[in-house]
């Protein structure tokens, strides 16, 4: 392990810029795309020029795959153009030069190219930040040689989708009958349904050229019903030295959004080309510009510079102001996990998010109240009382794990990380009414869980862990007191009765005894047994490490530096998720043992991740990037680990002594409208 680290260490000397990543020679070697999204939608790139891999809309789901339940599919990609130049379309094999970039600053994906001598191209598409539903493709063509050029926009609709639809329409702006020459824009509509028909889709988009007069369309626009019917073209003679530019704009609407879906997706990019090319630019570089004021800066390695912006732009790009929703592990990269709401939301990307940009992670929990219902329905069906929240979550608050798989019976940990996150936001942002009105109700409802959970004398039986390979001696996964959840839903009811004495109500005196009578079983060194049959096994990934970060539950240093001794050992190298390192990461630096804090922080993220973009991976060799939960967990060591932070009961606070890699100068966390955090040699 040491060797593939001091490698990938070396890789350090050979920084890229802190902001832009780039990929030189995009069509050789592994490729695996980076998102530009706007947490709404997330547009992968392709290493194909002038085309997105997908187009990911959260929130957006439907029967999919087998399974049975609601998931993520792919749907209409209204994202590809296609050159012809004398004749012959420009396929990837017959360019050069090409190289693409991301720039984290803005989410913007840029593509440069040539081809065959006659023509350069330079194309940057983004999804725009200040319109949820709208992205952009924004294309400069430069003529090397005379030549005669044709430009399609084609919608791609995925056989999945039925009932397919393509519409055509002319768009006048004019103020009265008299006016002899106005603008005109032409619109590309594809409407389909979802899998099985629970949505109506519908994309638009059209063609602006910025430098014509008032942005109109100064070609012919024609589009084929017959042979081409998913597409619209112009052309037009280049003379040598001839430059075009044009954007494709667009958007993508579902019915869980608005009804008439077809009419809003023409409303929608009928708008962005009367904003126009420089306004749609400015409001998305604003939007961009305002998130980056909460900023973590490194002096001293660019490497890890660039990686942690890419990690924050993640976490940025993956979540969305007044969007009430969560976040799967793969987040809008792609149709990972189903893109299903996981505990990673609240354990995993909600501190970090919570510390940086605290209305984004808001509405992470205005997610869980919204489903409160459901989680009541939930806990009556199982025989319990107050709220148990499922496995995996998508839109409805229903359960969605498939129903062959053993987790949603009884991994319930996933109620207490709930109702933590809801006590973590209350201390940082002291927000009485927020925990009167939203997070008191989840907290008091999840303990009350745990109370008619708790057998009378304590134990909580059949469970599955956060170490989902936790087995009992007949080969079952369901344990009985498992120390993670004994110690989640300890900290869930103590919290309902914090919460309680600030906001003045009555708490539930079966809090305080359930929490009292919680009890782990403990190995024969005294350390604590991940469960009541534990005897040393293989173990997936951190479980009992996890009571002294995130929970506070086991404090004593020696302890803590014991048990880190003897569960590392029982996490394979490989397949393990990378939270795991992680949270070692974060509490050797809280035990000032600084060597391994960065041996561990350094293995949280750099064995995973995939070429060219530097993409994160859920595990070394993993291949469904981006992975969310992994950056949140990095983050967490960076910022709760080295800059020896803590949120507590009476807010944030340095709780412990920083420590910094040796190459690093400084660390500076910015945090909008808030004192900058720098922690120096």
């Amino acid at each position: 392990m040491s060797v593939v680290l001091c490698a990938l260490f070396s890789l350090l000397l050979y920084a890229q810029d802190p902001w832009l990543i780039t990929a030189n020679q995009p069509l050789s070697g592994d490729y695996y795309g980076i998102t530009s999204a706007n947490g709404q939608i997330g547009l992968l790139s392709s290493r194909e020029p002038l085309r997105v891999d997908k187009l990911v809309v959260g929130g957006l789901y439907d029967l999919y795959a087998p399974g049975r339940v609601n998931n993520y599919f792919p749907n209409i990609n209204p994202l590809e153009i296609v050159l012809n130049i004398d004749g012959t379309d420009v396929q990837s094999g017959s360019i050069s030069g090409y190289r693409q970039q991301m720039n984290l600053r803005n989410a913007a994906f840029t593509g440069v190219f040539d081809y065959g001598g006659k023509l350069h191209a330079q194309y940057t598409t983004v999804a725009l930040r200040h319109m949820p539903f709208g992205f952009m493709t924004d294309v400069t063509l430069t003529a090397l040689a005379e030549c005669d050029l044709t430009v399609t926009n084609r919608h791609q609709v995925p056989d999945n989708l039925p009932e397919p639809q393509v519409f055509f329409s002319r768009i006048k702006n004019k103020a009265n009958s008299f006016v002899e020459h106005y603008p005109s824009y032409y619109l590309l509509t594809t409407t389909a349904k979802s899998p099985a028909g629970r949505h109506n889709l519908a994309a638009s988009t059209a063609f602006l050229f910025p430098d014509s007069p008032a942005e109109g369309t100064p070609f012919k626009i024609t589009h084929d019903a017959k042979e081409s019917p998913y597409a619209m073209t112009f052309s037009r003679h280049m003379a040598t030295g001839d430059t075009l530019h044009f954007c494709i704009v667009g958007n993508l609407i579902a019915s869980d959004i608005v009804p008439d879906t077809r009419n809003e997706a023409e409303r929608l990019t009928v708008y962005a080309l009367l904003e126009g090319y420089d306004r749609l630019w400015q409001r998305h570089n604003k939007a961009w510009e305002n998130l980056w004021q909460a900023d973590i800066l490194i002096e001293g390695d660019p490497q890890a510079q660039q990686d942690i912006h890419a990690m924050l732009y993640h976490l940025y790009a993956f979540f969305r102001e007044g969007n009430a929703f969560s976040c799967s592990p793969m987040g809008l990269s792609g149709q990972g996990y189903n893109g299903h709401t996981f505990w990673d939301g609240e354990t995993w990307m909600f501190p970090p998010l919570l510390l940086m940009q605290p209305a984004l992670a808001a509405q992470m929990l205005q997610y869980r109240f919204d489903r409160l219902p459901q989680a009541r329905n939930k806990a009556q069906m199982h025989g319990y009382r107050g709220a148990l929240y499922p496995w995996e979550s998508a839109d409805s608050g229903q359960e969605e794990t498939a129903p062959g798989n053993m987790y949603p019976a009884l991994e319930h940990h996933v109620t207490a990380d709930v109702a933590i996150a809801c006590w973590q936001y209350y201390c940082l942002t002291r927000d009485k009414e927020w925990l009167r009105t939203i997070g008191y109700p989840i907290i008091r409802e999840t303990a009350d869980f745990w109370v008619s959970r708790a057998e009378p004398n304590g134990d909580l039986l059949n469970l599955i862990g956060a170490d989902e390979w936790n087995t009992n001696p007949y080969g079952g996964k369901q344990v009985n007191n498992n120390a993670y959840t004994i110690a989640a839903a300890r900290t869930n009811l103590l919290a309902a009765a914090r919460a309680a004495k600030v906001l003045k109500e009555q708490a539930n005196p079966a809090w305080q005894q359930t929490a009292d009578k919680l009890h782990y079983r403990y190995l024969p060194d005294g350390i604590i047994a991940e469960h009541d049959t534990y005897h040393g096994e293989v173990t997936k990934q951190a479980d009992v490490v996890l009571l002294a970060y995130p929970l506070h539950e086991l404090t004593d240093k020696h302890k803590i530096e014991q048990t880190l001794a003897y569960y590392i050992p029982t996490v394979p190298e490989k397949k393990t998720p990378a939270m795991s390192k992680s949270i070692y990461a974060t509490l050797y630096a809280r035990l000032g043992q600084t060597d391994k804090a960065i041996f561990w922080w350094r293995d949280s993220y750099l064995p995973n991740l995939n070429p060219p973009f530097r993409v994160l991976a859920e595990f070394n060799g993993g291949t469904n990037p981006y992975f969310l939960t992994g950056a949140g967990g990095t983050l967490q060591a960076l910022l709760f680990g080295f800059a020896g932070l803590d949120i507590t009961d009476k807010g944030l606070k340095q709780a412990y002594k920083p420590t910094l890699p040796t190459e690093w100068t400084s660390l500076t966390i910015r945090r909008k409208g808030q004192k900058d955090i720098k922690i120096t040699k």
